[in-house]
């Protein structure tokens, strides 16, 4: 017979156990299993490292507390029909040897289990498994991101993403599987009062109305069995609920219970010693036993000796890693002699933030940090928006910085830093409020715009008043996400780049191998970069690869080879610029004034550019400025519109001063999509 039916059986005869009566022998049987079944329970929270590895406890916690009420109902059946004719050898055991017979002391020492087990356990592995639930859940999308985060920098594989998301799905519906199991062991405890109560009550009116029986001797028969019966089922009960307690109360530790307990207890040496020379003090020189106080001192003091020595004796271990290593005064060989040694030196992160101390708390999970989340989400939306696959963010701590300030460092050049203040929010002035609000004035990082700092009351007031407000987390997520996106052909480096060849190597490695063939690798990665350069997304790597693979020959150099490319995606280009009315607003360059640059068009050591006179030119882009400045207020994106001859040497001078607008060439707009002229530059 299958496991499962023997198990969906004895659940069904628990059942019944309530209803049948039973003879006193099977009594004594359920309520000595009652016991054991307690005690397997108990050793089994005490001999795991890990709560999942007992996922199913809140169904055996109900199950067992089941059982325990049912033999309940049969031991006060058989109890109240036999009265002083009842043979039930456990409870006789309970209430004659435990409370010695004394039906006084067993209700006080039903009374203390029982306070003890609904005020002091149950209510603390209650409050223990409700937080640990609520944290849990909370953290679940944290922990999902990661994993993913994980697998898209390929540190894991599919099946090892698949089976931590599993583990993390099991881990919440475990803790909250557990925080309404724990009401069980909260009713059981009340349950036992009531039913001992409505037993004694019962038993005596019984044995006064039907046995004919004194008072006295009604309460001392049905008291000493009742209590008796008490203690039968309260033992296992306190013993279940402490497991309960033992099981929600687990951190993330390595070992079993006991295991653990004595690593960690023993691992001050001087604590232990300290301890048993306090007792044996306290022995010769209080009216404390001095005997029983040496003893015990002395057992302290001679087993911080022995760990100490065994701690001596162990091997000498290497350096620490990590947050809390013990760095050697004395190294094991010449510093910087290996080329691991050099590689811990050498910067090598494409992105680095460093942190004050004042922010740790924002990127610490156990404190509800989530910049660590958000970084990683950053790294996903650089993917989808431009194809870039960046490396992993490191996030480190500094104590050169101000206690809330950050700092973005690419390729080990700090490129921006800016100042937080964790217990504010910003309000952000879009443009068009003019009336200011109470708070630090600053300058918003990622476009800056006016900003306050205000406090968390002053927000209604802010959103009136057409302020937009952000929090801290937000902020420097916004901030970090817009100089990603500014830095983005700095960030395509060899690690990236060999990334993203190999990607595509894997799915068209005839096109990666023609490519290669008839264009240098670092030529594409410039080509790349070009376009990241102006905003154009690389996520089409494959199209991108064929257009460099048609143009190649013909490209004169790498500026005309992305020209061509840029040709070919035109509707991705163009797509991104479409107004709401779908056509693209632009200004465009006077006849003139295109022929003037095209003129100044001169070949030098760093290739091709515009030698126009810098007043000329600064003309030029001021006429830019305030032509792209009425587009802009008209609601439509600022585009410059220029012939190809001259776009992408224009495209680096305007860049410079205007940054964020687009500069086509007139080839670059599709055939299906209309163009409209709104200003034309001229000087």
């Amino acid at each position: 017979m299958n496991t499962d039916i023997i198990v969906a059986l004895l659940v069904v005869a628990i059942v019944f156990l309530m209803i049948i009566p039973i003879p006193n022998f099977l009594l004594d049987f359920f309520q000595l299993l009652n016991v054991s079944l307690s005690l397997v329970i108990l050793f089994s929270t005490m001999y795991i490292a890990n709560a999942l590895e007992l996922a199913s406890f809140p169904t055996i916690l109900l199950i067992i507390t089941i059982f325990r009420l049912a033999l309940n109902v049969a031991s006060t059946r058989a109890i109240l029909l036999q009265g002083p004719k009842f043979g039930g050898k456990v409870i006789q055991a309970f209430g004659n040897f435990v409370v010695g017979g004394n039906y006084v002391v067993g209700i006080v020492v039903f009374l203390i289990l029982v306070i003890i087990q609904f005020i002091v356990i149950t209510r603390g592995s209650e409050r223990i498994a409700e937080v640990a639930a609520r944290f849990t859940l909370d953290a679940m999308p944290g922990k999902q991101m990661s994993v993913d985060a994980d697998l898209n920098a390929g540190l894991i594989t599919e099946d090892e993403a698949r089976h931590r998301r599993e583990q993390i799905r099991r881990e919440a519906d475990f803790y909250g599987a557990m925080d309404g199991a724990s009401k069980f062991v909260r009713g059981d405890a009340i349950a036992s009062i009531i039913i001992t109560l409505v037993n004694s009550i019962g038993g005596i009116i019984i044995g006064v109305l039907m046995h004919q029986m004194g008072f006295a001797d009604a309460a001392k028969t049905f008291l000493l069995y009742t209590v008796g019966d008490g203690l039968v089922s309260q033992i296992p009960a306190l013993m279940v609920s402490t497991a309960t307690g033992i099981l929600v109360s687990r951190s993330a530790t390595e070992d079993n219970l006991g295991a653990e307990l004595i690593k960690e207890l023993s691992s001050e040496k001087r604590v232990i010693i300290l301890t048993g020379s306090v007792v044996i003090f306290l022995g010769l020189f209080t009216p404390l036993p001095t005997l029983t106080s040496l003893l015990i001192g002395g057992l302290f003091i001679i087993a911080g000796v022995m760990i100490r020595k065994e701690k001596v004796a162990q091997p000498e271990a290497g350096p620490a890693a990590g947050v809390g290593g013990v760095i050697p005064t004395a190294p094991s060989g010449p510093i910087l002699s290996t080329p691991e040694e050099v590689a811990e030196v050498i910067q090598s992160d494409t992105v680095e933030i460093n942190i004050g101390y004042g922010l740790l708390p924002l990127a610490d999970l156990s404190q509800g940090g989530d910049i660590l989340e958000r970084l990683t989400m950053i790294r996903r939306q650089l993917a989808q928006e431009l194809g870039l696959v960046l490396s992993p963010i490191r996030v480190r701590d500094s104590v050169i910085l101000k206690p809330n300030e950050y700092a973005i460092f690419i390729r080990g050049a700090e490129v921006s830093r800016y100042e937080l203040i964790p217990n504010r929010l910003l309000a952000i002035n879009p443009g068009f409020v003019t009336e200011k609000i109470a708070g630090i004035e600053v300058k918003e990082p990622a476009f800056g715009l006016e900003a306050f700092w205000i406090d968390e009351s002053k927000k209604n007031e802010a959103v009136q008043k057409g302020y937009t407000i952000v929090d801290p987390p937000t902020v420097f997520a916004t901030h970090v996400t817009e100089v990603l996106r500014k830095y983005a052909p700095e960030l395509l480096g060899n690690k990236e780049y060999q990334l993203l060849v190999d990607g595509l190597r894997s799915k068209f490695d005839r096109l990666v191998d023609d490519v290669f063939s008839s264009a240098k690798p670092t030529v594409v990665k410039k080509v790349l970069q070009e376009l990241l350069n102006e905003g154009i997304s690389i996520r089409n790597l494959s199209f991108i690869f064929e257009l460099i693979l048609d143009n190649v020959e013909k490209a004169r150099d790498i500026e005309s080879l992305t020209e061509y490319v840029r040709r070919g995606l035109k509707r991705q280009i163009a797509t991104k610029l479409l107004a709401a009315d779908k056509q693209i607003h632009a200004i465009a360059l006077d006849s003139d004034l295109e022929r003037i640059l095209t003129e100044s068009i001169t070949e030098g050591e760093q290739g091709r550019f515009l030698n126009v006179n810098p007043q000329i030119m600064r003309e030029i882009i001021e006429k830019i400025s305030q032509e792209l400045e009425k587009l802009m207020r008209k609601g439509y994106p600022p585009v410059l519109i220029v012939s190809s001859s001259i776009r992408p040497y224009l495209a680096k001078m305007v860049l410079r001063f205007i940054p964020g607008v687009s500069v086509i060439s007139f080839e670059e707009v599709p055939e299906d999509i209309s163009l409209s002229i709104e200003g034309v530059v001229r000087i």
